[in-house]
């Protein structure tokens, strides 16, 4: 007994005396609490200072599976206290199951203060939900900006195994996810707060000790134009296809718009299986990023490029060509869209009557590697430097790069069919607004996203000013002449835009006939354009996916430019436009969702296990589509009808052709076309 009572004796001397300072910090460990405060993210603005992503205070409830005793039952408890709907609460089970580690699962956010409450009285008997007041991240545009923008989202398991920062498993927290959000995280994050308070043994907070604030992160000013930017993603509309537009003179992006879109409040939200079933299975994909990702046959867009090739090659522009019709090479005859013919055709002609035999007479004689060079040296197969993930950069072809991909050598045909935007040639949107640019500016433009300080100006682009000036003169007349885009004419006073049209064949005449018919077998629609036409500020492209042709692009061109000069028109053209349509892009979203939902119920198909996986596959498809559009490219195609106005006098409260000069001496096309879509 009394050697038990001296080793009992000595472990107690050992514990209080030599183990003092270990447990008395164990102790105070178990006596106070030190949690991080999530950082508030730096604004996104755009380039005059509006908030195009934000944050704004709610209450909001996680859970961390790891601390909840029972997790299936806690959640369903919380769902009837917070009245979420059978579906999001579906959703919210499934993620806490699927939850590794100490990763914090969102129940809800945008809670008012009673629903606050309700939860925090009930904490002592929900081990492992956590309510607390922060900020969410708050995009006011919704849809206009999701492709832009990008959104947020708790970090994944795989995320925190890369950056083991306790900040990515603090509840609340979110970390950009997609486009902008992703690319300038590190900026945008900040710095966390912490708070040290005293608890009881079971977790009760007895009071508060001490509190750092956290720091906000900095903030990022892009180029984009906040209301042009939601104006263009609006007039859009029911359409599928997006709006690029450039500043000439220092290559800012003032809007990049791609419709249908996703809301990125919803990603950030955490989506649920039902809206993202409805996106998924959307033939106009609004998962896709269409401006950076979409790549398309460029049609007659290129016509100016391909002249300026001409030009530098010495064709003289007088030269002509018969057009009847149609041209034979070797053993195929290649059509012009208009199957009666143009008559003589010189250069500016071919241009802004689109005129196909014209391109495939003389580009014979050219040849293609000069094409192709001046097709890189305006853009087309570039990729920008610009602050994003990836960027598909379409294709130039060329005998050399046909003969490296196919094995195969290159012919007259080819010449023939990417002389006209079809064949092997593809190209995304913003490459289409930087060709505008630089053949409107003869300067070599570069794209910028992100405000930065005043830029040296561009170099020149090794253009002759004499062949730019007349290829601009060609484009006005597109527009403002005899061509086949009258309806393009801005309605502002003394301001000209010039463009060109452009018909893009996505199958051949035995599926369609470009304008009727499936969705998908539609002819896609293009414009490029730039104003003002004799001192060029702002180039862009219009994108319109199975359209039915180029009179489905020019007029949201024409809009949207109108929107620079004369806003409050514009505006009133939209309002009409989405009465008829059933609201704006969110609202009709909404209803969408609403009626999707109604139908659906909960027996959507899971989400994807994260939300990279998800965008992987829309690349995925993407990439799919360009390798088969690109393999039609041996294939004759049969040009589809451009727009062809009657001259019909100018349209009311636009400049006519007599304040610039003009190629054309013809009178003004009126605003009225044959066989083009309204």
């Amino acid at each position: 007994m009394g050697g038990l009572g001296t080793l009992l004796a000595g472990r107690l001397a050992w514990l209080s005396i030599a183990q003092n300072e270990k447990y008395q910090l164990e102790s105070e460990s178990n006596r106070v609490n030190l949690s991080l405060i999530p950082p508030r993210r730096g604004w996104i603005l755009d380039r005059n200072g509006a908030p195009m992503a934000s944050n704004r205070a709610d209450f909001r409830v996680d859970v961390v599976p790891d601390r909840m005793t029972d997790p299936q039952a806690t959640v369903a408890r919380l769902g009837a206290i917070l009245s979420i709907a059978p579906d999001a609460l579906a959703d919210v089970q499934k993620r806490v199951a699927a939850a590794k580690g100490p990763q914090p699962v969102e129940v809800a956010t945008g809670l008012d203060y009673e629903q606050f409450a309700a939860v925090s009285v009930r904490l002592p008997d929900m081990h492992g939900v956590i309510p607390q007041r922060g900020f969410s991240r708050f995009y006011p545009t919704g849809p206009s900006v999701g492709h832009l923008i990008g959104y947020v989202g708790p970090a994944s398991a795989e995320e925190y195994a890369k950056d083991k920062n306790p900040l990515l498993v603090t509840p609340g927290y979110k970390i950009g996810k997609d486009g902008l959000e992703k690319q300038f995280e590190q900026r945008l994050r900040g710095t966390p707060g912490a708070r040290r308070v005293e608890v009881t043994a079971s977790g009760r907070i007895v009071r508060e000790l001490e509190t750092r604030e956290d720091v906000q992160g900095r903030p990022i000013q892009l180029t984009i134009d906040g209301p042009l930017q939601d104006y263009a993603a609006r007039r859009i509309g029911l359409e599928s296809g997006s709006v690029v537009m450039l500043d000439c003179d220092t290559g800012e992006i003032l809007c990049m718009a791609s419709m249908p879109s996703f809301d990125p409040n919803s990603f950030s939200s955490g989506i649920g299986s039902v809206e993202y079933a409805m996106l998924r299975d959307d033939e106009r994909v609004p998962l896709r990023n269409k401006i950076l990702k979409g790549l398309y046959p460029p049609g007659s867009t290129v016509k100016p490029m391909v002249s300026m090739a001409f030009l530098k090659e010495g064709l003289d522009p007088k030269a002509t060509v018969f057009c009847g019709g149609g041209l034979r090479v070797g053993n195929r005859v290649f059509r012009c869209w208009k199957r009666g013919g143009h008559g003589t055709v010189d250069m500016a002609k071919g241009i802004y009557q689109s005129c196909d035999v014209y391109f495939y007479h003389f580009a014979q004689s050219v040849g293609m590697d000069p094409i192709a060079a001046m097709a890189r040296r305006c853009g087309m197969g570039e990729t920008f430097d610009l602050p994003v993930a990836s960027q598909f950069f379409g294709t130039v072809p060329d005998p050399a790069w046909k003969l490296k991909k196919y094995g195969q050598p290159w012919a007259t045909f080819d010449t023939v069919n990417a002389t006209i935007g079809q064949g092997y040639m593809l190209s995304n949107p913003l490459q289409l607004a930087v060709m505008a640019a630089r053949l409107a500016s003869g300067r070599h433009v570069e794209p910028r996203l992100v405000r930065a300080a005043k830029r040296p100006p561009f170099a020149a682009a090794d253009f002759s000013p004499e062949h730019v000036s007349f290829v601009r003169a060609a484009m006005s007349d597109v527009v403002n002449g005899p061509g086949t885009a009258g309806r393009a004419r801005l309605p502002v006073p003394k301001v000209l835009m010039a463009g060109k049209t452009g018909t893009a064949q996505v199958v051949g005449l035995n599926f369609s006939d470009g304008k009727s018919g499936p969705w998908k077998y539609r002819d896609h629609g293009l414009f490029i354009f730039f104003a003002p036409f004799d001192r060029p500020r702002y180039a862009g492209a219009v994108v319109i996916e199975h359209g039915g042709g180029s009179g489905a692009a020019y007029p949201i061109a024409r809009d949207v430019m109108t929107f620079l000069f004369d806003p409050g028109k514009a505006m009133d053209a939209l309002r009409g436009f989405e009465q008829s349509w059933g609201g704006t892009a969110q609202q009709r979203l909404a209803a969408k969702y609403a009626a999707y939902a109604s139908a659906a119920g909960i027996d959507a198909r899971p989400l994807p296990r994260s939300e990279a996986d998800i965008f992987a596959r829309v690349d995925a498809e993407a990439r799919l589509q360009a390798n088969l559009t690109e393999r039609q490219g041996d294939r004759a195609f049969d040009p589809r009808p451009e727009a062809n106005p009657v001259s019909t006098g100018p349209v009311p409260g636009a400049a006519g052709p007599a304040s610039t000069p003009s190629v054309s001496s013809s009178p003004i096309a009126g605003d009225s076309a044959a066989g083009e879509p309204p």
